[in-house]
């Protein structure tokens, strides 16, 4: 799945490298972002590619009757993303959600309780986009409106199936040749591994940790 990203990035490096203006909420650039808080995250939606703004994490369906769902939907599952009722209605409402890279833990044992943190990144970018999709949600008590977001999630490539080795889950990396494409009403399906790939590198954190210590 994917949950923790690092979102270190800048409006500059957005201009630089993807030649877009920036709108609305600033976003939260730090080195470790908890999907679970809710964050406001630099996204590139569909309707305006031209420009980048922030969503907040955690895709809130329409009909959705107050924010308890977020925590729910900070992943949705390319397989049933189609049919599943929070998803469904916003399947070709498409983002590129737009960070340095994610983590993941490697289970040592069988429950868990000894874990070997890595981090997951694009060589030679210093920004990656991940897959996503988006709605925009009203709060009907304070009328306050949200865009709010989804990452797409797939089966783990040999990489990814390695390190996530208990749901064998990763996010749909984009490469920079897929990304227009994923901001297409192109079908969602095929973007799933082993449909498409993108070449991940992947850092153990505590082994670095390890050798800074001992040198």
């Amino acid at each position: 799945m994917c949950y923790y990203v690092d979102s270190q990035i800048t409006k500059k490096d957005l201009k630089k490298m993807y030649n877009v203006g920036y709108e609305g909420k600033d976003f939260e650039a730090k080195d470790f972002l908890n999907g679970y808080s809710h964050p406001w995250v630099a996204v590139i939606l569909d309707e305006n590619p031209a420009v980048a703004t922030a969503a907040n994490w955690g895709l809130l369906p329409a009909w959705a009757k107050d924010r308890s769902l977020q925590k729910l939907t900070l992943n949705g599952k390319i397989e049933t993303i189609a049919e599943k009722p929070s998803f469904r209605n916003n399947v070709q409402k498409r983002c590129l959600v737009l960070v340095k890279g994610f983590y993941e833990w490697k289970w040592l044992d069988g429950k868990g309780k000894v874990k070997q943190k890595h981090f997951l990144a694009l060589p030679d970018t210093n920004i990656m986009a991940l897959g996503g999709i988006y709605g925009n949600w009203t709060d009907q008590e304070s009328g306050e409106e949200l865009t709010t977001f989804s990452i797409v999630t797939t089966e783990a490539n040999a990489l990814m199936t390695e390190i996530h080795n208990t749901k064998h889950r990763m996010p749909i990396v984009l490469t920079k040749a897929m990304e227009k494409e994923w901001l297409t009403d192109r079908i969602i399906q095929d973007f799933a591994f082993p449909n498409h790939e993108a070449d991940l590198v992947a850092i153990n954190l505590d082994q670095a940790q390890e050798m800074t210590t001992l040198f």
